[in-house]
């Protein structure tokens, strides 16, 4: 009875310690490092869905969120009956479709042309130059636009114009859309450069040993190895859908383009901020949240169909 309790007992003494105390012994400065920034995630990102309780309440700020009135769909009714809130749902996706169309493949397409310069140092001075205008806020951008497109002071007076395309809701559209492509694309090419360099080059020379050409080995072997990179990129921009641009938008349309250029997100800040109803405001911005959530599993979903080892979930 005594020898069996002692080998009980010495071999629970003995135990090995589990695989996460391993983990936290082995990369415990790895997780204090990481620490700040997951607290700052949690802080900023989850600690505020709590306020979302606000879009199903009558919010007043003197009463606080839980002494406030529970209303439920109340304002979500109210946002599905209101023609503003229509046709700012409709400019959304007719904004963020056409920037999905017409800037999703630039990036592809400058990484692909950066990749084939042989000379490095011109490789990067282009780099530098297409990257440069991610980094002006639209603040600034928007008035350097205003001045370009002004026909008393800008460049379209030398061509007869008289009116700005600013001010005309035919071309704003287009110009959302160019201007995105313009100021960001080069920024978006560095994940889709970060792809072709992890490219085996073997690949590329057996191809050249075979024959391929230039445009073969790209179509035949680049294309392909970067496609789950384009297709998780992809996914992540269809759960953004909905966010055509505030910054962008709020700092280039006018009351003349507002029937084409007011948006979910401008509405939004408009009847939260401007006129205070931050009950329908919250509403607005949960409806945005759950379509982002649906698009992504779809589109998820979707590219799992064509190739089952596509996808991030």
């Amino acid at each position: 009875m005594n020898d069996a309790f002692i080998k009980k007992h010495s071999i629970a003494v003995h135990k090995k310690p589990s695989a996460f105390v391993k983990n936290l012994k082995k990369y415990g400065w790895y997780y204090a490092i990481g620490l700040p920034g997951l607290l700052i995630l949690f802080t900023y990102r989850y600690l505020p869905m709590g306020g979302l309780v606000i879009a199903f309440k009558d919010y007043h700020v003197n009463k606080g969120i839980w002494g406030s009135e529970w209303v439920g769909l109340k304002w979500f009714e109210m946002l599905f009956i209101n023609g503003d809130f229509a046709a700012a749902f409709t400019n959304t996706l007719i904004i963020s479709m056409l920037k999905l169309l017409f800037y999703f493949p630039v990036p592809i397409i400058l990484a692909l042309l950066m990749n084939e310069l042989a000379n490095r140092y011109y490789r990067r001075v282009v780099q530098t130059i297409i990257y440069l205008p991610h980094f002006i806020s639209w603040a600034i951008l928007a008035g350097i636009i205003f001045t370009l497109l002004s026909p008393q002071m800008g460049i379209l007076g030398l061509f007869g114009i008289k009116e700005s395309p600013l001010l005309d809701g035919g071309s704003f559209r287009w110009l959302l859309v160019f201007s995105e492509v313009w100021k960001d694309s080069g920024w978006g090419t560095i994940i889709y450069l970060a792809a072709i360099s992890s490219i085996d080059p073997s690949l590329y020379e057996a191809a050249t040993i075979d024959g391929a050409s230039r445009f073969q080995r790209v179509l035949y072997i680049t294309l392909p190895c970067i496609a789950g990179t384009f297709i998780v990129l992809l996914i992540l921009k269809m759960g953004h859908i909905l966010n055509a641009g505030f910054n962008q938008v709020y700092m280039l349309y006018n009351p003349n383009v507002m029937n084409v250029a007011d948006i979910l997100d401008t509405y939004i800040f408009r009847i939260g901020i401007s006129n205070g109803r931050f009950s329908l405001a919250t509403a607005g911005g949960l409806f945005k949240s759950v379509i982002g959530l649906i698009m992504v599993l779809m589109t998820n979903r979707l590219a799992k169909i064509f190739d089952s080892d596509a996808g991030i979930i």
